[in-house]
């Protein structure tokens, strides 16, 4: 006599959410302002003048880029501007700012439109551990938002949560 498998966790009431869920699709890219440099040192207008002109824009289409400079050089904000300015028409967003800073930014967008009423009084399990590079600022900033309307708030899987808010 084989026992049927039951989800207790489904049986309690208790919502798991998990931010890979939310996590957009599209691919990130950096714009390195590092390649535009003479002996990456020194930005020339006349050359980053030319190369805006010549260069294939459309690779960025719908993809959430980040505009940053690798080196240790001095840019003025015009020509971080300028590159902006042209990505921008084929992407799905343009930040200045590294990879993580990327993904905040995205999940700031998120969690500004996100309605978190969907948890009034409710008790609440944030997965940790996903496949996406979801920042550890986003985790704490969702877990602030929900924690409004939330009974209780928990972080991990249901198997071993830890508490981190009871009202």
């Amino acid at each position: 006599m084989e026992k049927e498998i039951t989800n207790r966790v489904e049986k309690s009431g208790i919502v798991q959410i998990n931010l890979d869920d939310l996590y957009p699709t599209g691919e990130r890219k950096i714009f390195d302002m590092k390649e535009l440099l003479f002996q990456e040192q020194i930005l020339l207008e006349k050359d980053i003048r030319s190369f805006v002109k010549q260069h294939d824009w459309s690779i960025y289409k719908n993809n959430y880029v980040s505009i940053l400079c690798s080196v240790d050089a001095i840019i003025p904000l015009w020509a971080f501007m300028l590159i902006a300015s042209h990505i921008k028409p084929h992407s799905k967003k343009v930040i200045f700012g590294t990879t993580k800073d990327m993904e905040k930014s995205i999940f700031s967008d998120i969690i500004s439109t996100y309605d978190f009423s969907i948890f009034k009084d409710k008790s609440v399990i944030i997965k940790g551990c996903g496949k996406y590079p979801i920042p550890e600022s986003v985790i704490i900033d969702f877990a602030m938002h929900t924690q409004e309307f939330a009974k209780s708030i928990m972080f991990g899987e249901a198997c071993s949560a830890v508490p981190i808010y009871k009202r």
